[in-house]
């Protein structure tokens, strides 16, 4: 089994990695290890799209991650003995560039002394009428464990949710059919659409447009028996 470690601390991994009977490659690996937290998944499933990711804990914030010790993960998959969990993306579009998110697509306020104003429609139709605030969450049920909880305090398990971030006035969360389609118009901008903990982002001025559906890629999680 040829392995790509991920991690800031991919050294400290190293050699449990190997003493599984891993080998450590530079291109076209079975699976990627990524040791560290949440946020280093996401980092993994950026670089190496839909290769399968064993998740060993390697910080406090791993909520993804089994919760059998290290060892035991690495060894259940060499034996074969683990199944892979399929989680479907989000793809945002604007301004001719697209972004892909495994936990979530975000629109924020560029400027952070002044809210952005800004709608949204499904499948063409409008939901309420113009909204003001921080900008507005889009989460997978992966993701939904992540910054949609920290604005809802809910989480789901089948849909995509709309979490608006500090609207001015009560807009309540709403959780779709995945397979709906959202467009997001910036009605005053600037604002900066965001994918996972990516770096890259699409700037929105006033009058642009954000698509925001269910992507045909998906991440591959290992999951051990």
């Amino acid at each position: 089994m040829k392995a790509i470690i991920v991690g800031d601390k991919a050294k400290i991994i190293l050699p449990m990695v190997k003493k599984y009977g891993f080998s450590i490659v530079e291109k076209k690996p079975d699976f990627i290890v990524s040791y560290g937290g949440d946020g280093t998944l996401m980092i993994s499933e950026y670089m190496y799209p839909g290769v399968p990711k064993i998740i060993l804990k390697g910080s406090l914030i791993c909520k993804k991650a089994s919760p059998l010790p290290n060892e035991e993960v690495l060894k259940r998959v060499k034996a074969g003995k683990y199944e892979i969990e399929k989680a479907w993306k989000l793809e945002a579009n604007a301004n001719g560039k697209a972004l892909l998110g495994l936990n979530d697509i975000v629109v924020h306020n560029s400027n952070t002394r002044h809210a952005m104003r800004y709608t949204v429609s499904v499948d063409g139709a409008a939901i309420g009428g113009g909204i003001i605030g921080d900008g507005v969450v889009v989460s997978t049920p992966f993701g939904s464990t992540g910054y949609y909880r920290s604005i809802t305090d809910s989480s789901f398990e089948v849909g995509m949710g709309l979490a608006f971030n500090n609207s001015t006035e009560q807009a309540d969360h709403i959780v779709l059919n995945e397979e709906r389609r959202l467009l997001i118009t910036v009605t005053r901008g600037p604002s900066t659409v965001y994918a996972d903990n990516q770096e890259d982002s699409i700037v929105l001025q006033t009058g642009d447009l954000v698509a925001i559906n269910k992507s045909k890629q998906y991440a591959k999680i290992v999951r051990p028996k």
